[in-house]
């Protein structure tokens, strides 16, 4: 499995998602920092769900980056999220 199939499973099974994006942005980081051969080190999420109501944006993305530990441990070097509840 993929990094990003991998991103997408944990964060629908932790977070129940009503809206879910995660794009590889690694070809926009070709030499820079923690590139690497292959790709899938540099992500966006973008996620709507009802787990992040009455959460500050601080709570939001350690919610994200704890259902994430093992991808960010390894061969995640950055991630970008944008995380809301319904209506936001």
């Amino acid at each position: 499995m993929g990094v990003k199939d991998a991103i997408t499973e944990k964060l629908t099974l932790a977070l129940a998602p009503l809206e879910l994006e995660v794009a590889d942005d690694s070809d926009r980081h070709l030499g820079h920092s923690g590139w690497r051969e292959g790709g899938e080190t540099h992500f966006t999420v973008k996620v709507v769900s009802n787990a992040f109501a009455g959460k500050s944006r601080v709570e939001r993305h350690r919610m994200v980056n704890a259902a994430l530990a093992d991808e960010l441990a390894g061969r995640v070097h950055a991630l970008a999220i944008n995380a809301r509840a319904p209506g936001e």
